[in-house]
């Protein structure tokens, strides 16, 4: 923010410079209103479906998991009793790294951030009672979602689910990985082929699943901006299609079963603007660059959730108000999905009382405030639609020079656009210490003596040791035959090139721990060194 002749001039994160008023001259300059459309028409500016929330409102899917499974199934139970939707699953550090609850290198983490999972029968406890197309499930992994998303099928399989109907999402979104929150293992190229692998069997075993979650949030916790953030993700996007294009699928017949996942703090303009541009974009792209003539398989379905990088540990209260204006913001974007980061996830994994709250701020929204009455309530405003436009030409912007210098996985492998990325965090925070940037209770209208009470979320370290007992127990009683068998068929099959999800499949029906399928496959393919780029 600067003077020029005493007035204000104001920048956009994305370093959009906003004007003090806007008119139809400005709408013109910026390319129109051609690409608006209609709601539920490509290029879908307007959002996905034609009536969006008057016909159904967002699904409430709170991000939720820690402990063992047994008690993270109670905190799911808590949340579905105050009217949930949707499940948003959290796994603890190991088995977000392909680790056993045993393993030395899992030593202080098991249960810490997250539901340990080892096994099937983890799985099963976790998801006891709950019906899987009424209550969808979102996984939150990556690195070792071939493992958990292979125990996740049996485990419904085993309940009777036909997967062909079976509804969900996996985040899976491994490139987003090497950027942003680092539950790699892998190197590059074997992980998007193992992405591209979940794709390929879902979309021939469980056609209505979301394998993939492209996952522009992380990116933008880690310090990119809401342009860079939503171009990033196109263009992850556009590589995982590349690959599974290249196995021989239609990109017509696959592609609608990618999902999103974006970050909504930020000004709520711009995060609005960026939304509708985004959702435009993708369209365009996938009709640009591989003639897709499907309506659905253009459509962008999103979860615009957490928000969490915009709250603070300072005054923690004001994140409760921070959160009822980010769920507004995922509202007038035209989410599917919408999730929030508790007021006190700045501290600790959330209480009951702050989830609750977190709950009911969605539900004011969408019962009282009048968030589901129309369709796109912002469309046809003259800021609106120009910032639209001038965004969606600073994602093409990156998206192009990102093509120019080989793609995003070439920038992800030589380290650049982590670089990209901590050089733009790094500004961010300099601009926040500087005062440039403004945050309430953190770098004005700061309270030095104003103290608040958190009930932090304890670590228990018995937790832990009863889920290494359960762990032991099970190989005890499996089929050590049979287990073994089925991690050399796993391990073959990566060996030989193969689709490793129906092999993993098997090993997770015999309880094959996510340690041993992970280490089957790093035995293959080997783990990632990450490049170090000043």
């Amino acid at each position: 923010m600067s003077k020029d002749n005493g007035v204000k001039k104001v920048f956009w994160e994305s370093g959009l410079e906003i004007d003090t008023v806007y008119d139809r001259e400005s709408v013109e300059k910026s390319g129109g209103v051609g690409s608006i459309g209609k709601p539920g028409e490509f290029p879908f500016t307007r959002g996905i479906h034609p009536q969006m929330y008057r016909k159904r409102p967002w699904t409430m899917r709170q991000y939720s998991g820690f402990g063992t499974a047994a008690e993270t199934h109670e905190r799911f139970l808590y949340l579905i009793a105050n009217g949930q939707t949707g499940l948003n699953v959290a796994f603890d550090l190991p088995t977000q790294c392909g680790l056993d609850s045993d393993d030395p290198m899992a030593t202080g983490e098991v249960g810490r951030v997250g539901m340990a999972i080892d096994t099937l029968e983890d799985v099963e406890e976790a998801f006891a009672d709950i019906p899987l197309n009424d209550i969808t499930v979102s996984l939150t992994i990556n690195g070792a979602a071939v493992p958990i998303m292979a125990m996740y099928f049996a485990m419904a399989r085993k309940r009777g689910y036909d997967l062909r109907e079976l509804r969900g999402t996996a985040q899976n979104d491994i490139l987003k990985e090497f950027i942003g929150r680092g539950t790699w293992i892998f190197p590059v190229e074997h992980s998007v082929k193992l992405v591209g692998d979940t794709i390929e069997f879902c979309a021939q075993n469980a056609p209505k699943y979301s394998a993939t979650s492209v996952c522009g949030y992380h990116i933008r916790e880690s310090g990119a901006n809401p342009a860079q953030e939503m171009a990033f993700a196109l263009a992850i996007a556009m590589a995982y299609i590349d690959h599974v294009k290249a196995r021989g699928l239609s990109v017509d017949d696959f592609a609608g079963t990618l999902s999103f996942n974006f970050n909504i703090h930020g000004n709520i303009w711009e995060q609005v603007a960026k939304f509708r541009a985004g959702r435009r974009l993708y369209a365009m792209l996938l009709k640009e660059r591989h003639g897709v003539a499907n309506d659905r398989a253009m459509m962008m379905r999103m979860i615009a959730g957490g928000g969490g990088g915009g709250l603070t540990i300072q005054q923690p209260e004001n994140n409760i108000i921070r959160g009822a204006y980010y769920a507004l913001i995922s509202a007038l974007g035209g989410t599917q999905t919408m999730a929030l980061c508790s007021y006190d996830e700045a501290y600790t994994i959330p209480s009951a009382h702050a989830a609750k709250i977190s709950l009911r701020t969605m539900q004011i929204l969408m019962d009282e405030a009048g968030l589901t009455d129309t369709v796109d309530p912002l469309a046809g405003s003259f800021f609106m639609e120009t910032m639209t436009n001038e965004m969606e030409k600073e994602m093409r912007k990156i998206i192009d020079r990102l093509d120019a210098e080989g793609g995003i996985v070439k920038g992800i492998e030589t380290g650049r656009i982590q670089s990209m990325v901590n050089r733009q965090a790094y500004e961010l925070e300099r601009r926040i210490q500087s005062g440039d940037f403004k945050k309430v209770g953190v770098n004005e209208y700061i309270d030095e003596e104003e103290k608040t009470e958190i009930e932090f979320h304890p670590y228990r370290e018995q937790e832990a040791k009863d889920q290494i007992a359960r762990l032991k127990a099970v190989r005890e009683k499996r089929d050590d035959a049979k287990a073994d068998a089925a991690t050399k068929a796993l391990r073959n099959a990566a060996m030989n090139g193969k689709n490793v999800m129906p092999f993993a499949l098997d090993a997770a029906e015999v309880l094959v721990t996510v340690g041993e399928m992970t280490k089957a496959l790093v035995d293959v393919y080997g783990r990632y060194n990450e490049p170090v780029v000043f």
